[in-house]
């Protein structure tokens, strides 16, 4: 049986996931950052452990999501930042919305003692203070140098902020500065 005749057959029986009926719009590329937790948005439906294998691997699950696109996260208002990187020690110029800014479009509860769970494709997985994202101005980076970020380099999206101009991170080294800043960013949870 073809791909398509499958698929077609699965919506028809009821079998795939089907979108909340809260969600506004569905991306219309590939999603490249997922938002869970305390979200009060979705576009997409519930965890499924066969589509969703990494997730599923990295021991995620959830009721509900929102997912961005490409076109999604680069339609925010973006924000510039030139921090030193500690790959090759230079300054650069990063790109993207405001972290908050992207987590207030999935409707995420954001009080001050909230955390935000980061994940990379990778696993890696920091906790992020929502009092330290607003601070510290996090972006979610889509492009470096301006040029987006592909998957395999340090994309296609990164968690980062400008080190540079936090007088108590400029003061470490640099290797030092980016512990909490995942790239290729994929999955953020929103600990309320």
């Amino acid at each position: 049986m073809k791909k398509r005749h499958f698929l077609g057959a699965l919506a028809a029986a009821g079998t795939l996931p089907a979108l909340p009926a809260s969600a506004k719009t569905a991306p219309r590329g590939p999603a490249l950052l997922t938002v869970t937790g305390a979200i009060a948005r979705a576009n997409r439906g519930r965890f499924d452990p066969v589509a969703d294998q990494m997730m599923h691997k990295q021991k995620l699950s959830f009721d509900k999501a929102y997912v961005f696109d490409f076109a999604a996260i680069t339609a925010l208002p973006a924000q510039t930042i030139r921090p030193t990187l500690e790959y090759d020690g230079k300054a650069h110029t990063l790109r993207g919305p405001l972290l908050l800014d992207v987590l207030k479009t999935a409707g995420a509860t954001l009080n001050e003692g909230s955390k935000l769970v980061l994940r990379a494709v990778d696993g890696y997985a920091v906790s992020l203070p929502v009092a330290q994202a607003r601070a510290q101005r996090f972006i979610v980076a889509t492009h470096l140098d301006g040029a987006a970020m592909a998957l395999g380099g340090l994309g296609p999206l990164w968690a980062l902020y400008d080190a540079d101009r936090v007088p108590e991170m400029a003061a470490k080294p640099v290797a030092e500065r980016f512990p909490l800043c995942p790239w290729a960013l994929y999955h953020i949870e929103v600990q309320a």
